[in-house]
């Protein structure tokens, strides 16, 4: 079976038409105001609604309040929400227990003891998705990490990858890590938070969907 895939920071109605017609099986909607691929929330619910059930929906939040939170999984009521920040697993089994979504955790993979960290959040996280480490900005920046790392790990969640893949390099990341899921957003872009429908399609191709 070939990865899940997941495009992520689309913030225009076609840009979610073209990642879903090409065969995405996820797409990401960042709210985070730093973001170049920040979409408020009405135009997020949009968004959301545009894909219903198409593809499933993830939501990405940076440390966002309790206050934040909460409106924003009430207006745009996602599939999945997707944790970017430095959110405890405390945090997360509170969301959980509250929303009828899946909740994913973004992890910069910086070491060995990372894989070994992140065991905090087994059974509250339905998914761990390792990013780059962050750097100015969590996620979008196009930097990869070692991929090595991954290697005959074994995973006790379900999980995927991000941070750094492009049509030209994701097959290999998926041979090097075995990962069930792929996650890009800077590597299908023309221009920061411009998504390109060429990049998406090869992207997909390459992805093996």
């Amino acid at each position: 079976m070939p990865p899940l895939v997941k495009i992520c920071g689309l913030t225009t109605p076609q840009a979610v038409d073209d990642a879903i017609r090409l065969g995405a099986t996820h797409i990401g909607l960042v709210h985070y105001e730093p973001s170049q691929r920040h979409v408020d929330l009405k135009t997020a619910a949009e968004l959301r609604k545009r894909a219903g059930s198409r593809a499933k929906v993830a939501l990405l939040l940076v440390n966002a309040s309790q206050k934040l939170t909460g409106d924003a999984l009430g207006m745009v009521r996602p599939d999945i929400i997707q944790f970017h920040g430095n959110e405890t697993p405390e945090w997360l089994a509170v969301v959980k227990r509250l929303v009828p979504a899946e909740i994913w955790k973004a992890v910069g993979l910086k070491d060995a003891g990372t894989l070994e960290r992140m065991q905090k959040y087994h059974g509250i996280a339905d998914r761990i998705l390792f990013d780059a480490p962050a750097a100015a900005l969590p996620g979008g920046t196009g930097t990869r990490f070692d991929w090595s790392l991954l290697k005959n790990h074994r995973h006790t969640m379900d999980w995927g990858i991000a941070g750094g893949l492009t049509p030209d390099n994701v097959a290999e990341a998926i041979a090097a890590t075995g990962a069930p899921l792929v996650d890009v957003s800077s590597g299908v872009e023309s221009a920061p938070g411009v998504k390109d429908v060429d990049k998406i399609a090869a992207f997909l191709k390459a992805a093996g969907r």
